[in-house]
């Protein structure tokens, strides 16, 4: 499967999905190696399908989106996952200067908020998420775009209840 479109209800909805993603990565690629774009306006809900990924993996505590920092490492979890968010990147070549390529290395889960702001340093992703207000809730796009991310989404797909297909 390359692509897969879901209607989400609400807040729930997009944390569901973010868990089960976390658990499809788990079973797919134990050992990390995932590059995950997001995509959509603000507040379309990318830090929230973050979070729900993030305590997914089993973090506990609390998932702030990192506008400021530009990336917050969640290295305790398996796999070690970095969750981006290049809102305020003001030049791809920034993530030159602060070892982007460290935060790629295999093993690694990274999910990037706004890669369009890394373009030409970022690769390819291997799941590519775009959320857009929808009826009240909203609808999530993802897109394959290497075996990995294919797999991702048989996993995705196999999973019922979390959310609804959408018709179109």
């Amino acid at each position: 499967m390359n692509e897969l479109t879901l209607w989400l209800e609400d807040e729930t909805a997009t944390v569901a999905v973010g868990k089960s993603l976390a658990n499809a990565v788990k079973l797919v690629v134990p050992d990390g190696g995932t590059v995950i774009f997001l995509h959509g306006t603000l507040g379309a809900g990318k830090t929230t399908l973050s979070r729900g990924f993030i305590q997914g993996l089993g973090h506990q505590g609390a998932v702030k989106s990192p506008t400021y920092t530009l990336v917050e490492p969640y290295e305790q979890l398996q796999p070690a996952t970095w969750h981006f968010d290049l809102y305020r990147l003001g030049d791809p070549e920034e993530l030159e200067f602060m070892g982007i390529r460290d935060y790629l290395a295999p093993g690694n889960v990274c999910l990037v908020e706004w890669p369009e702001r890394g373009e030409g340093v970022l690769p390819e992703p291997d799941l590519e998420l775009t959320l857009t207000p929808d009826r009240g809730g909203r609808t999530l796009r993802l897109q394959a775009h290497s075996e990995t991310g294919r797999k991702l989404l048989d996993q995705l797909a196999a999973r019922k209840g979390f959310a609804r297909e959408t018709g179109r």
